[in-house]
């Protein structure tokens, strides 16, 4: 790997292959890393609807065609994981290379939060799985539970019901927070339930393995247990911005802040995708923002 760069990218989702694309199309020395398999959250989606242009397909093939062509243009693709990024612009890895750049642009997203409750951190790997794409085959003609009311949760119930024996999605209140048409889906299917006004407590296990939950009615505070084997927690996402703490580039609940060309105050920091502060993540808005923080560094570092 080449140590100095035009434009170093930081993560291989959607923002960061739009940006890779506009980037290296625009005639500068590209690097993309990554410290996964290229595409983020697109490789765990099962199937993807709402992306113009793209009728419906699977989120690995859609990951596969921008990855393709986020390196179609010269951009270098490698595996790197970033520890640390200064406000000169250099990248420091895990294994101590440093990479300069004139830009940088942080697309790596965020991760799924935990539930935080005894039984869970011992428990993933064993039943507790935050990705049914990944997992759900593990969970054939076995009963689960997905915790969350959000669009992934509902869109991740529909797909275990292609494995599972039943599948029983628990929310906190008694009014979903995902699409009308996802919770249509819901509905139709005889294979999934829905508990309402309840909340986690404990992950129970047996031999080594998942063998229920425990819940709480938020009004009466009664506990319910549930049997099952598979636990799936949808309850929201946490920002991945170790790499830019101390810099002053980040509110108070990790996200990285913006202004309108993707750029943080720090010059030539850009950030882009679902790591940034605002209100839609969605693969559209991701590819968005890496195209404008791409361009934008693109006039930076060549003054046109």
């Amino acid at each position: 790997m080449e140590r100095q760069y035009d434009l170093v990218i930081i993560g291989a989702g959607p923002a960061g292959m739009a940006a890779s694309v506009y980037g290296s199309r625009a005639g500068l020395k590209t690097l993309l890393l990554d410290n996964g398999a290229p595409g983020g959250k697109l490789i765990k989606t099962h199937k993807i609807s709402n992306y113009p242009g793209v009728k419906e397909l699977s989120g690995v093939e859609l990951a596969t065609s921008m990855f393709e062509q986020s390196t179609s243009f010269g951009a270098e693709y490698a595996y790197g994981d970033v520890e640390k990024v200064d406000a000169d612009k250099k990248v420091t890895l895990s294994d101590g290379t440093i990479i300069e750049a004139k830009a940088v642009i942080v697309a790596t997203g965020t991760k799924e939060r935990l539930l935080k409750i005894p039984g869970e951190q011992e428990n993933i790997g064993r039943g507790v799985s935050f990705c049914a794409v990944c997992d759900g085959a593990f969970f054939k003609n076995k009963d689960v539970v997905v915790i969350g009311g959000g669009n992934s949760a509902l869109e991740e119930s529909l797909f275990l019901t292609q494995f599972a024996n039943k599948v029983t999605i628990v929310i906190r209140r008694d009014v979903f927070r995902a699409e009308k048409k996802i919770q249509e889906q819901i509905q139709a299917n005889d294979k999934i339930e829905v508990i309402v006004k309840h909340i986690p407590k404990e992950i129970l296990a047996e031999n080594g393995k998942v063998s229920g939950i425990v819940f709480e009615n938020v009004e009466t505070k009664e506990p319910m247990t549930l049997s099952c084997q598979g636990i799936f927690p949808y309850v929201g996402q946490d920002p991945n911005t170790v790499c830019l703490e101390g810099l002053g580039v980040l509110d108070d609940k990790g996200y990285v802040i913006v202004d309108d060309s993707c750029q943080t105050k720090i010059p030539g920091l850009y950030a882009a995708g679902d790591v940034i502060q605002k209100e839609l993540r969605q693969v559209v808005t991701a590819t968005n923002d890496g195209a404008i923080a791409a361009q934008h560094a693109f006039h930076q570092i060549t003054g046109i």
